[in-house]
């Protein structure tokens, strides 16, 4: 057998065992926690590297739908006398018995038809963030999680930042006095993806088969299959779910909420260019939680026209703003945060890193879920948030600078941030009368059965239709 088929076969193991007989082994205080990891030509890496720095813990194999990531890996990685186990077939790799937990870093849409495959097949989850593709997704993964009793952490590693831990219990115990608004920033300079006139030739090495897995299965349309799937809504939510999930997730955690907003709105847009993608480049959420809103901006362009630079908002680029009676917190990073004074005095700074795998072993070791920093709950729950505030988006409709501001009179906060998106737009040459903003639609969600209130089109997008065989299944607890 050519070395490729081989890689392609995964195992020789019978193709239905792990996926119709999960097996569970009991770690023994000095076993080692044998770690898979599927998708490595990024973010994985850093899990590779993450778990295999850990004592106890053994890197075992890899899985890659790309042929020539997945060779030169287990060529990397692999120790002398311990070759790793290569698989192109994620589902090849849930029936090897020597693996104990699979951590996931693949693009957005498979990440949850893999962790719930994986958590069947007996093995606990790592899975990078957004935890999934749409807030059905998340909610099957938290059951799965719960049903077969699996430990399943998600990949907002500031959760285990000592520095993020200290800064938000700060606020929560009224540090600064009671908050009034959570503002999360993604101001990330994101440059055309460019126009293609026809389909694209897939890489011979990649099996695009398994890489759109439940998406549809259509042409490659743009330059790029790796990485600019994120600004195709197929495949990935934006930089909302992209960058913008950390800072969803801490203003969440600062703000003490556990469930979705009751009411969501989004006004944005793909402006500045026009290319194969069909995200927002340019966003505003608002989540109406009632002790205090969570707004969120995303702004893909320049600080001005033909400008690389980030626009900043009080300093920071990428990172929170927390608005609060006596002062407010800048976080411009995953581990550090200053509380000021509403004069700018300095009250305090926090920092410190921490290691979210490690956090990750040590509730492996202990089976409960409670030592987990981000437990898929917490994943679930911030995932969504961009989920939901994207359904309002995509079911807006092209509305006037005056019409979208007029929208947003009696709500000051509101109104003050899309004036500056507004003007944000305007400096980078966006005339928004030739190309209009999206004015969301105004979304009440009845955040108990995870169900916007009377609204059927929203709630056929909290779900896809998925692509044979690769459908997430419904889990009931």
């Amino acid at each position: 057998m050519h070395r490729r088929q081989f890689i392609r076969s995964g195992s020789a193991l019978g193709v239905s065992l792990a996926m119709t007989q999960p097996w569970d082994r009991i770690l023994g205080a000095n076993d080692d926690i044998r770690v898979g990891v599927v998708g490595f030509r990024s973010r994985g890496k850093s899990h590779i590297t993450g778990f295999g720095n850990l004592p106890g813990v053994r890197l075992t194999a890899l899985c890659d739908v790309d042929l020539e990531v997945l060779e030169q890996g287990v060529e990397k990685y692999s120790q002398p006398g311990q070759k790793l186990k290569a698989y192109s077939d994620y589902r090849r790799m849930l029936e090897d018995k020597d693996i104990d937990l699979i951590s996931i870093a693949t693009p957005n849409h498979t990440h949850a038809l893999i962790s719930v495959a994986a958590i069947q097949a007996g093995k606990d989850v790592y899975v990078e963030k957004p935890v999934s593709h749409n807030p059905w997704e998340g909610q099957q993964m938290v059951n799965a999680a719960r049903k077969y009793g699996k430990m399943v952490q998600t990949g907002t590693q500031c959760r285990s930042n000592p520095g993020m831990q200290e800064a938000v219990a700060f606020i929560q115990k009224g540090g600064l006095g009671q908050v009034r608004v959570a503002r999360g920033l993604c101001y990330k300079r994101r440059p055309s993806i460019g126009n293609v006139k026809g389909p694209q030739a897939v890489p011979k090495h990649v099996d695009f088969d398994l890489w759109t897995g439940p998406a549809p299965l259509k042409p490659l349309m743009r330059e790029k299959l790796h990485y600019d799937w994120h600004w195709v809504r197929d495949t990935g939510n934006g930089d909302l779910g992209n960058q913008g999930i950390h800072q969803m997730d801490i203003a969440r955690w600062i703000l003490g909420e556990n469930q979705l907003s009751p009411r969501v709105i989004s006004v944005g847009g793909r402006l500045g260019y026009e290319d194969d993608g069909n995200t927002a480049n340019s966003q505003i959420v608002f989540h109406d939680y009632a002790k205090a809103p969570l707004i969120f901006e995303v702004r893909g362009l320049g600080s001005y026209a033909q400008n690389n630079q980030r626009p900043k908002y009080m300093g920071v680029e990428v990172g929170l703003v927390i608005d609060c009676e006596e002062g407010y917190m800048v976080i411009p990073s995953y581990s550090n945060a200053t509380a000021y004074s509403h004069s700018g005095k300095v009250i305090r700074k926090f920092s410190g890193g921490g290691d979210h795998f490690a956090n990750m072993i040590q509730a492996v070791r202990s089976r409960k879920k409670e030592e987990l920093n981000a437990d898929i709950w917490e994943g679930h729950v911030s995932s969504a948030l961009c989920h939901t505030a994207n359904i309002s988006y995509y079911l807006g409709a092209h509305a006037s600078p005056g019409q979208v501001m007029e929208s947003m009179q009696g709500d000051a906060l509101a109104a003050e941030s899309l004036g500056r998106m507004v003007e944000h737009l305007q400096v980078n040459d966006v005339d928004l009368n030739q190309t209009p903003l999206t004015m969301g639609l105004p979304l009440q969600m009845d955040e108990t059965r995870t169900a916007f209130v009377d609204n059927d089109r929203a709630n056929e997008m909290l779900t896809r239709v998925y692509r044979r065989p690769f459908e997430v299944p419904s889990i009931i607890v």
